[in-house]
């Protein structure tokens, strides 16, 4: 059938149909599933918080072009202390004098509060299970992490071993562990042990479970003596989802199982290793390892902010204090010498800012309904149930300022311009006048390109419609004015002004002083007519101001002026003046 003359061609199927790309997909195979067709974690939520372990200063450290000197690994060490993570893994003593002094530095100087437990991590070799074990000397709370790769590829290309001496590294290396831990660490210690089949990811799920059964008979779990076990996606193989089901099969599969923390270690090979955390968490797991800001080898450990402020955000406490974000975020750059990217989930510096003009107007409706929603239950904003457009948090409860949830530039409407206005000066502006200004800004920002600050919408603003001292603009300059009303209720109006230079007093009679004033100005050669009139306070107190806004018509322009006094009666003719001289200019 022939297309009706005059109408375009439909899309089809056909029309979106994607090319091969040409890449060398066969050197690549999909990754293995995993037969557990009753799976239980779908059905799951995450409630509570999980145990958490940071590994910036060493999973972390060890990823960086310039590791961390003393200095900044102390700063690191006492932040992650001040915001609550009660297990951090401090370091690989054994790998050299850098980090076994600083071990030692935080045992001896007292810096670890009692309720923190240190972890430091350990290849399968006697000679640095002793080293390392010996760097814990007087720690109060203390895991030795230990661990050798599982996954066949390492065990056919890096190791050239059979499955039983792969295990057998694990199960002697725990039994070393044990051995120099009783020889040198006193009664004064707490001491546990942490083992990882190192890239569990890629090792086989029945040998994965073997090889920590076979580390379990030799530690021995039971009540009061805990084991951790730790399944790291050392690289990042497959979905979460499939992750997930790792996690489901290990958990039920697992002999003692009371007596386990499960632990995830993510990496974010993919880019879902905050994905494959939380379901790993659905699936059984007990603790998650990771970094701040998801700090690590290649595309990083998972993020551990992104996954306690994910929680958050759905009203389960983290139990980590993310409310000083910059200042995390600062302490972060610092020690690790890299930036935050300004698009990082809660902690980046646009991830609270709305340039689109759409998204800045549903924003600051949704403000103005918070706040009337609190005013109406008789209760403030931060008490009841957050539900603002376009931001998951309140940006205050992660100590940012609303300044930057708004940032003007030529993608900006009204509703961004109008935010600005009211959150740094009070000004509640009509939705017209919002148009009319938002027109003037877009004039600016077209002209200049670029971003408009709040101090340039602000100038703008003052240039446009207030007049300073320092820019007296216009015809008509206000000194005082007096009304008195008669029986009939008449108000007659008496204004001082300065008029194109001269000292004039204005007279004029109306039902009220904008009326009154409108009559006053014909005497002058000024037509106006009232279309809209609105005010507010703009503070509680006697010392209040008021904000007047009003809509004119003025020899055939239409204009809006604003006045801000504390006399309401002088704020509302300094409006009309602010109106008069704009149709002037």
């Amino acid at each position: 059938m022939s297309q009706p003359v005059g109408r375009p061609t439909p899309i089809t199927n056909a029309t979106h149909t994607q090319k091969p790309s040409g890449m060398p997909i066969h050197k690549y195979g999909p990754y293995e599933a995993v037969a557990i067709p009753d799976r239980t974690w779908p059905e799951k939520r995450i409630t509570k918080a999980p145990r958490w372990l940071s590994t910036d200063l060493r999973d972390g450290n060890q990823a960086l072009i310039d590791p961390m000197s003393p200095a900044r690994k102390r700063a690191m060490f006492d932040l992650l202390v001040r915001m609550g993570y009660k297990e951090i893994e401090v370091g690989f003593p054994s790998s050299g004098e850098t980090d076994f002094a600083f071990v030692r530095s935080i045992i001896e100087e007292g810096a670890i509060p009692e309720d923190v437990t240190i972890s430091v991590l350990t290849q399968a070799r006697e000679e640095l299970i002793e080293r390392t074990v010996e760097s814990l000397r007087g720690a109060h709370r203390a895991t030795v992490h230990l661990y050798n790769a599982t996954a066949p590829t390492f065990r056919r290309v890096v190791f050239r071993g059979s499955k039983e001496q792969v295990k057998q590294i694990a199960v002697d290396g725990t039994r070393l562990v044990m051995e120099y831990a009783d020889k040198l660490l006193g009664d004064e210690t707490v001491f546990g042990y942490q083992y990882s089949p190192e890239i569990f990811t890629d090792t086989e799920l029945d040998f994965a479970l073997e090889v920590c059964e076979g580390v379990m008979d030799v530690w021995q779990p039971e009540e009061g003596r805990e084991i951790i076990l730790n399944l790291p996606a050392t690289v990042e193989r497959s979905t979460p989802s499939t992750h997930a089901d790792r996690f489901e099969w290990m958990s039920r599969n697992l002999s003692r199982r009371e007596y386990i923390c499960l632990s995830v270690h993510p990496h974010n090979d993919r880019g879902t290793a905050v994905a494959a955390a939380e379901l790993a968490i659905m699936a059984g797991a007990d603790r998650i390892e990771g970094c701040l800001f998801g700090q690590g080898e290649r595309t990083g450990n998972v993020d551990l902010v992104t996954l306690g402020m994910n929680l958050f955000s759905q009203g389960v406490d983290p139990q980590i204090d993310f409310s000083q974000i910059d200042e995390i975020r600062r302490t972060s750059e610092y020690c690790n010498q890299m930036e935050v990217h300004p698009r990082h989930p809660y902690a980046g510096d646009l991830v609270y800012t709305a340039f689109s003009g759409s998204h800045q107007d549903a924003i600051k409706k949704g403000f103005d309904a918070m706040e009337a929603t609190a005013a109406a239950a008789g209760k403030t904003v931060d008490d009841i149930e957050w539900a603002v457009p376009y931001l998951p948090i309140d940006p205050k409860d992660v100590g940012r300022s609303y300044e930057a949830v708004i940032r003007v530039n030529s993608q900006s409407g009204k509703g961004g311009i109008a935010y600005v206005l009211k959150n740094d000066h009070k000004l509640d502006l009509p939705r017209r006048m919002q148009i009319e200004f938002s027109k003037i800004i877009q004039a600016k920002t077209d002209a200049e390109g670029g971003e408009v600050t709040p101090k340039d919408i602000w100038s703008v603003f003052q240039d446009e419609y207030l007049p300073t001292e320092a820019n007296p603009w216009g015809r008509i300059q206000l000194r005082s004015g007096q009304t008195t009303t008669d029986k009939d209720g008449t108000d007659t109006l008496t204004v001082e002004a300065v008029v194109d230079g001269a000292d004039t007093v204005l007279t004029g009679t109306g039902n009220g002083p904008i009326s009154a004033f409108f009559d006053a100005l014909q005497s002058i050669g000024i037509d106006v007519r009232l279309l809209d009139y609105q005010e507010h306070t703009m503070s509680e107190g006697a010392s209040a101001q008021a904000a007047s806004y009003i809509e004119c018509a003025i020899d055939g322009k239409v204009l809006w002026g604003i006045g801000i006094d504390a006399n309401t009666t002088r704020a509302s003719l300094k409006a009309v003046i602010s109106a008069v001289n704009r149709a002037a200019r």
